[in-house]
């Protein structure tokens, strides 16, 4: 490509999360009016007081408002030991009204999350982090699978970009997001790179990307540009930072916007996707906890024009 081809190429297409998200939650909501009586009953909880967990849980239980799930907030100090936490958790997994638990990450220091997930009902685990869900997923029959990395799978679906047969290559390693998101990939065929503060010649392993998902968080120190990213690439951006009193990602989005043929904004990208997939395992939760299975799959929704 010359350089004046460069420059009249026209920019990325924009992958609207928040686009997505609305069709979710309209199918969910149409999801929980089928049950009737039956009200799907999320319950999360809250250890400390982060400012951006109780945030992150404000817009989390608006969701539910929306779409005609019931929820309650568990706030408990940042005093409470691992034994209280589990009980509480472990009371709720028996609560025949609870349908789905959210135990809000990140925990306290002296708290395991690791212990603390594995409390929780395998069934009721809608963040899909008990050990449980995550060995299905390796074997790729989960159902109940994290959030975020089933969010990022259903945009890139819904705007009919490939996976099979791509070099994907994810610039997180996180429990959260990283490593289920790359075993997600894995069972959709693609071939996958997972990058870290030790990864070397970063920036030539992101620039081989078919797929490049990044989720750093933060801008003052970590940012892609548009040397990272091969030309016609997708570009996941799940990276969050606050700078100048705005909400930014890790990409630079007008530079990147040049390069890549698709593109996820910050904000309206990935994060609606994480609460809307949210609202889907909590029906999906609902449903097989009554023994039926819901009508509607994330995965099956396509842009019908792109644009």
């Amino acid at each position: 490509m010359s350089i004046g081809e460069r420059w009249v190429r026209l920019p990325a297409i924009l992958l609207s999360g928040s686009k997505i998200a609305k069709e979710v939650k309209a199918k969910v909501r149409e999801e929980v009016k089928s049950l009737g009586n039956t009200t799907p009953t999320l319950a999360t909880i809250l250890v400390g007081d982060n400012p951006a967990s109780k945030t992150y849980l404000k817009h989390k239980h608006a969701a539910c408002a929306d779409v005609g799930i019931a929820s309650q907030n568990i706030e408990l100090p940042s005093t409470t030991s691992q034994q209280e936490l589990e009980s509480i958790l472990h009371s709720l997994s028996n609560d025949a009204t609870i349908n789905g638990i959210l135990l809000q990450l990140p925990l306290p220091k002296n708290l395991s999350d690791v212990a603390a997930l594995g409390t929780i009902s395998p069934d009721k685990d809608v963040d899909g982090l008990h050990p449980y869900n995550l060995g299905l997923l390796l074997q790729n029959a989960g159902e109940l699978v994290p959030c975020t990395p089933k969010g990022i799978i259903v945009i890139l679906q819904y705007y009919g970009i490939q996976i099979r047969g791509q070099k994907a290559v994810i610039i997180n390693r996180s429990k959260l997001v990283g490593r289920p998101l790359s075993q997600l990939l894995l069972n959709n065929d693609a071939t996958v790179i997972t990058c870290h503060s030790k990864t070397k010649d970063l920036n030539k392993v992101c620039k081989e990307a078919d797929i490049l998902i990044t989720g750093i968080g933060r801008r003052a120190e970590f940012t892609v540009g548009p040397e990272m990213v091969k030309t016609g690439a997708a570009v996941i951006d799940v990276g969050t930072s606050l700078i100048d009193g705005k909400v930014k990602g890790d990409v630079d989005f007008e530079k990147v916007a040049t390069v890549a043929a698709h593109l996820t904004p910050v904000p309206g990208g990935v994060g609606p996707m994480t609460i809307a997939m949210l609202m889907y395992n909590t029906i999906l939760a609902a449903y097989k906890q009554l023994g039926k299975r819901p009508k509607f799959k994330p995965e099956e929704l396509r842009a019908s024009t792109v644009n």
